[in-house]
């Protein structure tokens, strides 16, 4: 099993920058992936980013692109997404997510574990 928890959520002005974090416990061995979906009310999942096992894949949504970095800290277990620009329509739940394949997917079916989210809210 593995634990995933998220922090760094919060309120912040158009334009702003934010960084939200993901730490992995319990089973950490192994080469896995890490991504990050979010969802808005009303609205379905959607893939935000991922980051392969050795960091050497990085896979963006179009609408992140240029304006998001996620990286990773292998050692330390942790995974973050640093958000700039943001925009009113950034705002949702980010969950962050563990896949044992490694590679870093954009379809949340291919991950194994879940944190439970971190609010992200962008005002105007």
């Amino acid at each position: 099993q593995v634990q995933l928890v998220e922090s760094g959520g919060g309120l912040v002005q158009s334009g702003g920058s934010l960084t939200i974090s993901c730490a992995a416990s319990g089973r950490t061995r192994g080469d896995y992936a890490f991504g990050w979906f979010r969802q808005a009310p009303g609205k379905e999942r959607e893939f935000v980013s991922a980051i392969s096992w050795n960091a050497g894949r990085l896979v963006y949504a179009d609408s992140v692109k240029g304006r998001f970095t996620i990286s990773r800290d292998s050692a330390q277990n942790t995974v973050y997404l640093q958000m700039n620009s943001l925009k009113p329509e950034d705002t949702a739940v980010y969950y962050c997510a563990a896949d044992f394949r490694g590679v870093g997917s954009n379809d949340g079916r291919d991950y194994d574990y879940w944190g439970q989210g971190t609010q992200v809210t962008v005002s105007s």
